[in-house]
């Protein structure tokens, strides 16, 4: 990847280290990088520079992307001295305090623990000790061989298949696309699985192979450890979360919805309307509810209930539970999706969101809905239809009549357009396809649709029976708020086009709107110059 120049043991020890990581680059000899053999470079971008770099290269004749993680790599007798130094730290490096982050405890320490074993880097230069730390940040406090792709905001997911098999990703832009990261030996991958899975205090071993844990930073880790369910070797799944999750204004910008559909979210939030999400695994359910969820009044009370945690809200008045395992054969102290539900109701929140139902305790949240508390949920099914099946029989049981406390329900869907129909633009992204109302069991009302041919969406607001049904609660007629809905759909817009997409800015927006609307826009039409 990267040499050194000469000119950088001429650099006091103490210059250096007062350089930034970027400012390092400076120093560094970038050498010509050649893709593999049959490949041509298709961009490169930093990952954590100067140290790891992502390289999108093509194949000449298949055209299949590959994915290679591009790290400055360790010379001979760096790798001694980093052998030296990982084995000092098993016996120097001392647990976080009780406010400090792992990161946070190692940088604290590190300083201190070079100064105190100077001759375990005789020799080394200072840029050489900067890479030393990088990987023994990377190894004990990050996620190894994988840690680089963490820092990649085009990655959603991260997969392993087993031994000697390429880790795959999920790329924004390029989709399931293989990495040049291997796990070579079976020992390996498990002491990694161990590693990791103890990180989020939980276990995994042969006795209890499948682990679901939420691991620091809120990514979510799958795990199958072993050969006793999986054939080829331990694999896993890690689902990364974004610290700045999108919002109806991304949704929006990406081509999800319209405006008009924003605008109409909004009005059933603020009216505590119903709403769910329906889709397949990877559809974007949970990055929809996160910013359907964001349109929410700023001061209502709302409680999130999820196994593992993927809900990211600006809200204050906000209470995050999470489901707990259970301990031994008989899952002692065990906390259910049902317990949490059942439990959140007491608390008399405004709104319960519910990460995903699929048992008993979605008879819990129609219960709820029932008592006058909005509801926000997500669920696997294809369509409405299918989703009203699975929730009238076992181990639902939600009875056809109470059906339509459930007002709304959206199917997410990742959309692409078929080869042979390609004509120039590559359409893959996310849609809302279908946001249907329940009037009952056997009465659905298709506000919007999405129409693949012509790629745009297809609108009924003015027979919306949930926009009748606001209007008469709030006994004004419907032509009023129709034109409170375009006055909303004008507020996205202008966010959509002055780039405010900051989950905590369309907050803050939203918090003003909600106080004084008119002094709002107007102001907001002052400061964009609208």
């Amino acid at each position: 990847m990267k040499g050194l120049k000469k000119d950088d043991k001429k650099k006091s020890e103490a210059e250096l280290q007062k350089l930034s990581e970027e400012e390092l680059v400076g120093f560094l000899d970038l050498k010509k990088w050649s893709p593999p053999e049959g490949y041509f470079e298709v961009e490169t971008y930093p990952l954590k520079p100067p140290f790891s770099y992502a390289t999108i290269v093509q194949h000449e004749e298949t055209l299949d992307h590959l994915y290679i993680v591009d790290e400055l790599p360790l010379n001979k007798e760096e790798r001694e001295a980093f052998e030296r130094m990982h084995n000092i730290l098993e016996y120097e490096l001392k647990a976080p305090e009780s406010d400090e982050t792992l990161a946070e405890s190692f940088h604290r320490q590190m300083p201190e623990i070079i100064e105190n074993h100077k001759k375990a880097l005789e020799a080394i230069t200072p840029i050489g000790i900067r890479k030393i730390v990088y990987y023994l940040e990377r190894g004990i406090v990050g996620y190894g061989k994988i840690d680089p792709v963490m820092f990649d905001e085009y990655v959603e997911d991260i997969s392993c298949s087993g031994v000697n098999k390429p880790i795959f990703l999920w790329h924004r832009k390029y989709e399931n696309i293989k990495t040049n990261i291997i796990f070579k030996e079976e020992e390996e991958l498990d002491d990694f699985i161990m590693r990791v899975v103890h990180k989020a205090g939980k276990h995994v071993s042969l006795a209890f192979p499948i682990v679901d844990v939420t691991l620091p930073g809120k990514h979510r880790l799958a795990v199958s450890y072993g050969r006793e369910t999986t054939p080829s070797g331990t694999s896993f799944t890690i689902r990364k979360f974004r610290k700045d999750p999108f919002t109806i204004i991304d949704l929006i910008e990406n081509e999800t919805i319209n405006e008009t559909i924003g605008a109409y979210l909004w009005l059933l939030m603020e009216n505590k309307m119903s709403v769910m999400i329906l889709g397949a695994t990877g559809a974007g359910k949970t990055t929809a509810l996160n910013a359907i969820a964001c349109l929410i009044r700023p001061n209502y009370k709302i409680i999130s209930v999820e196994e593992v945690a993927e809900i990211n809200l600006p809200h204050e008045n906000w209470t995050s539970t999470i489901a707990r395992s259970g301990f031994g054969t008989e899952n002692e102290g065990e906390i259910t999706l049902y317990d949490l539900i059942k439990s959140s109701v007491r608390h008399r929140p405004d709104l319960v969101i519910v990460g995903e139902v699929r048992g008993e305790e979605a008879y819990v949240l129609f219960q709820a809905l029932a008592t006058g508390h909005g509801g926000l949920c997500t669920m696997h099914a294809d369509d409405a239809e299918t989703a009203i099946k699975r929730l009238t029989q076992p181990p639902m049981n939600i009875p056809p009549s109470i059906l339509s406390l459930m007002n709304c329900v959206i199917v997410v869907k990742h959309v692409r357009t078929p080869i042979f129909l390609e004509t120039g633009k590559r359409l893959s992204s996310r849609k809302f396809i279908s946001i249907k109302e329940l009037k009952s069991a056997d009465s659905i009302n298709e506000v919007f649709s999405w129409n693949p041919s012509s790629d745009i969406f297809q609108e009924n607001v003015a027979k919306s029976y949930l926009l009748q049904k606001i209007a008469k609660n709030l006994d004004i007629p419907m032509e009023k708020l129709l034109t409170e809905l375009e006055h909303r759909e004008r507020v996205l817009l202008e966010m959509v086009e002055h780039n405010i997409r900051n989950y905590r800015d369309v907050h803050n927006v939203l918090n003003k709107y909600y106080h004084n609307p008119q002094v709002t826009f107007e102001d907001l039409a002052k400061k964009f110059g609208w």
